[in-house]
Order: C-alpha cells, then sequence, then structure tokens
C-alpha cells in the first residue's frame, strides 16, 4: 500500500513540506487546476508540477482528476473533441510517468453537501449532507456552491446545461459512459495509465438528475463494459459507505485487483439519506476502518490509498474537508492499522 495525500498545488494553505512530515506519506495526489475542462494538458505543466513535488522527496503518480467535459457525459455531437483532448491529457500523462488518472461520471455537480461546518460534539466541524435541506434546494438559484465544483458551465450557464438533462435516463447515461469508455481505454492501456472511476457522492440522484456509480451492482456493470487492465476503480469508502446497503469490506474482497486507487474516510449515517463526515477511527463513525483495511490487506492491495476528507480540528481554517491535522491523523491511524495486519501476518506479533 503506498500512502498519499491530496494536494491542491500552490494556492493550498497546505504544503508540500507539511505533507511530507507526515510518516509513512510517499506520494502526493494532484491535477492541474488553471486549465480550463476539457482542454489538453500541456507536458509543460505537467512536468512543472512533477518536479516541484518531486523535488520534496515525494512521488507523483496520480492524478485526481482529469474532469470529464459535461458534452461527453450528455453524449452531444462535440464530444468527439473533448474525447479527443481527453486521449491527450492521458498521452501526456503517461509520458510524465502517471501510473492512475481518477475521474468520475457525475452529472454537473461534483461530491454534493449541505453544510460545509458542521458542528460535531467534540467541537470540530466537517462536512455533512441533510436530506431535506438538499431536497429544498434549487440548483440554479445559486445558493448551494461547493468547492471542486466545475462553473465552467458555458453558453446558458448552469440553468442551460441543467436543461440539456431534462431527458437524461440512467440507461442513456449508461451508454454515454461505455461509449466513452471504448475510447479511452485502449489509449490508456498504450500509454501505461490505469483509468480509476469514482463512485457517485453521495451514491443517489440528486436535483432529478440520475447518477450510475451508486452500489456493487454498478461497480460490476462498469468494470465489464471493457475488459482491461486500465479499467478500474478508484474505491471510496465514504462515498459508497453512506448507504447501508453497500458492504465495503465484501466489494474490496470481490474487486481488488480492479482497485487502483483507495479512498478511505469514516462517516455517521443518520437517517436513510443524511449523513456527516467525522473522524477516520473506527468507533467515531458507521463505517468499521480496520475491516475495510484488512479487507485490502488481505486481497494484496498494493495500490494507492490516501485519507479522504477530514474534519477541521485545532481552529485549523482552509478548504473543507482537506485541512492537514486531521487528514494527517487519519494517515498515521491507517499506517498504524496497516502495519500492525502485516506484523500479524507474518506472525511477528505473538498473543500471549
Amino acid at each position: 500500500m503506498k500512502m498519499t495525500f491530496r494536494w491542491y498545488g500552490d494556492d493550498d494553505k497546505v504544503t508540500l513540506d507539511n505533507i511530507r512530515q507526515i510518516p509513512g506519506m510517499v506520494g502526493v495526489v494532484s491535477a492541474i487546476y488553471d486549465i480550463p475542462v476539457g482542454e489538453i494538458w500541456s507536458m509543460e505543466k505537467i512536468l512543472e508540477l512533477k518536479n516541484k513535488i518531486e523535488l520534496k522527496g515525494l512521488t507523483f503518480e496520480v492524478v485526481e482528476s482529469v474532469p470529464v467535459h459535461e458534452d461527453i457525459k450528455l453524449g452531444l455531437p462535440t464530444r468527439e473533441k473533448y474525447i479527443e483532448n481527453y486521449c491527450e491529457n492521458i498521452k501526456n500523462l503517461g509520458k510524465a510517468g502517471i501510473k492512475v488518472v481518477c475521474y468520475n461520471f457525475m452529472p454537473v455537480f461534483d461530491w454534493t453537501r449541505s453544510i460545509l461546518a458542521y458542528e460535531l460534539p467534540d467541537g470540530s466541524n466537517s462536512l455533512a449532507y441533510e436530506k431535506n435541506k438538499v431536497e429544498k434546494m434549487d440548483p440554479r438559484s445559486g445558493e448551494l456552491s461547493l468547492p471542486g465544483w466545475d462553473t465552467s458551465y458555458g453558453e446558458g450557464g448552469l440553468g442551460g446545461v441543467l436543461d440539456q438533462y431534462k431527458e437524461m435516463t440512467t440507461e442513456k447515461l449508461w451508454e454515454n459512459l461505455t461509449y466513452f469508455l471504448h475510447k479511452i481505454i485502449p489509449i490508456a492501456e498504450k500509454a501505461g495509465v490505469k483509468m480509476a472511476i469514482h463512485p457517485d457522492d453521495p451514491p443517489w440522484s440528486i436535483f432529478g438528475l440520475p447518477r450510475i456509480i451508486v452500489n456493487e451492482a454498478s461497480l460490476e456493470r462498469v468494470l465489464n463494459i471493457i475488459d482491461s487492465p486500465s479499467n478500474g476503480l478508484t474505491l471510496c469508502s465514504g462515498s459508497l459507505g453512506v448507504a447501508c446497503t453497500n458492504n465495503l469490506p465484501q466489494i474490496i474482497r470481490k474487486y481488488g485487483e480492479k482497485i487502483h486507487f483507495a479512498h478511505i474516510r469514516n462517516v455517521n449515517n443518520y437517517e436513510e439519506g443524511s449523513f456527516s463526515e467525522v473522524a477516520h477511527l473506527s468507533s467515531c463513525g458507521s463505517l468499521d476502518i480496520v475491516e475495510i483495511l484488512k479487507a485490502y490487506y488481505e486481497v494484496g492491495f498494493d495500490g494507492y490509498l490516501r485519507p479522504d476528507h477530514g474534519r477541521m480540528i485545532w481552529n485549523e481554517t482552509g478548504r473543507p474537508g482537506y485541512g492537514l491535522y486531521d487528514r494527517a491523523l487519519g494517515a498515521t491511524y491507517m499506517n498504524g492499522i496497516w502495519e500492525t495486519l502485516i506484523k500479524l501476518g507474518k506472525g511477528d506479533i505473538k498473543n500471549d
């Protein structure tokens, strides 16, 4: 297992020097953030980022993410241009030594929450999703805007792209993903890049938009679209874990060899459809992080893992979900579990 940490570039309050001081941290997960969605990332930009990270003694082998243009998801004739550009990005990233590209196929909105600073009992705050609030929101009003969302909607703005999705069905979205994968996966194979689709977050329809990467059956379906070592998964415990029907250890054991990238975060599930993010410690939430990591260990997982969204603690301010302290605590907690699993497996720990 290779422990990594997401970094948002020079504008991130969390620095590379902060990251490299976390015990057991080997790599950084990042992307090019100043190029519009659908455009080509130049080799110069990619190598500049890679060199900056490697000068600090960290690896840069995972990109999260190369966003998929809405025209591709919508299946518009203009998707051909954007798919060509996407393929060029895969080629360039492969030349630069990138091994994994994380991406998602969520229409319009990326991860969605109703509050960015939900106060937890210990006084820390975290991201949360309150079902009743989200159901009452009008996405056209602009009352909800979250970090990481693409706002380059083009002509007609957000209202225009939402209108384009009025006739979109779940099956049509699957057709568009299938078309996309048949175009990019052969390119990724040649480039030595593993594509890793991220589950929808949360894994159910929001604002009337279909979402398709939501459970074990949909993971099976996406992997069956094209049989290739380059067609794989980003397994996010927090995204899938808010649906109580998703058995994460079972999913990991079933698809272990197809999981190229692992996100670990804990969530506290309330009434169906509402949740808050919490500390990584198993007892803090609804997910058993030890059992999840045990499943990864049992399948021989040697891919990339990162602590996902953390709380804001100790008066830290910054990008919601992506502060330093709680994610560093999460990484250390997971490294401790992993070391214990290794030593138990080798018989180095004896029970008296």
